[in-house]
């Protein structure tokens, strides 16, 4: 398994995320502590990860046969679109559907939302254009409707749909200023260096182990779900060329297919939780 350099908080993210929701969303923090010690987290990193998780709002405390934490309702659509955009990775859109454009202003006063549009509209996909214009293929003007609404942003923004862009300059050149699309295929070489090695390894093996399927399988979906929320989805001509996404798709959809269920049988057994729910 490559070293894996997530924070405990994201590791924890990605249990809730794959596994906790499809077992009724709770969890002791004794079983969390079992599990995360598999990842090489020890019990002080784990507490003060769910504290911090907690204090977030992505977390609730409860008691049940013991002290444990359950995902906020609130969290529901977030991890719905985490599933769509994680395991449903962003074929290249269409040039002829067009684009979303965000246009905000934003008082000098309340300059701190100024930052976070600009955070969260860059972790959507959108590339920034010019000061206050961000643009993305048309099929994300969804997400981004929701997630302003849910971060109480949506009266700074104006959206518009364009069908196609007029000029001046060519388009994939000015798609190459508006996006760092070196840094996204650094990132997406990254992660097929770390994992093609495993599997490859992996198929040839008769059979997989629960516990050192978990143990591989967190870190790489950790890893992997930063990168559909990076990538746009830009269409193909406007794509660099040998664009890197196609071979990192290929390695997560392989790893997936042979770790999910063998790590969902170690969290049940660790957990006695069981009857998992079937999810996006």
């Amino acid at each position: 398994m490559p070293e894996s350099t997530a924070r405990p908080s994201s590791l924890i993210h990605t249990v809730y995320g794959e596994f906790v929701r499809r077992l009724g969303g709770w969890i002791s923090i004794a079983d969390l502590i079992a599990l995360m010690a598999e990842l090489d987290v020890d019990a002080p990193a784990v507490r003060s990860a769910t504290s911090r998780l907690k204090k977030a709002g992505t977390l609730l405390q409860e008691r049940r046969a013991g002290t444990g934490y359950r995902l906020s309702p609130a969290m529901a659509p977030v991890f719905d679109e985490g599933d769509r955009r994680i395991f449903h990775s962003l074929e290249p859109a269409e040039l002829a559907d067009g684009w979303v454009v965000a246009v905000f202003s934003v008082p000098e006063s309340e300059r701190a939302h100024r930052h976070q549009l600009r955070s969260r509209l860059s972790w959507l996909g959108f590339g920034n254009a010019a000061p206050g214009v961000w643009l993305a293929p048309a099929r994300l003007l969804p997400d981004a409707r929701l997630l302003l609404e849910r971060l109480g942003l949506s009266a700074y923004v104006h959206l518009f749909l364009s069908a196609e862009y007029a000029g001046f300059a060519e388009l994939r050149t000015a798609v190459a200023s508006w996006w760092d699309l070196p840094a996204i295929e650094a990132q997406y070489a990254a992660f097929t260096d770390a994992w093609r090695p495993l599997a490859e390894e992996l198929r040839g093996r008769a059979r997989i182990d629960p516990a050192e399927a978990f143990r591989d399988y967190v870190p790489m979906l950790t890893q992997w779900r930063r990168l559909p929320y990076l990538d746009p989805g830009l269409p193909e001509p406007l794509l660099p060329a040998n664009w890197n996404a196609v071979p990192a798709r290929a390695v997560f959809t392989e790893v997936h297919g042979l770790l999910a269920g063998p790590s969902l049988r170690f969290v049940e057994k660790v957990t006695g939780l069981s009857h998992p729910q079937e999810l996006p």
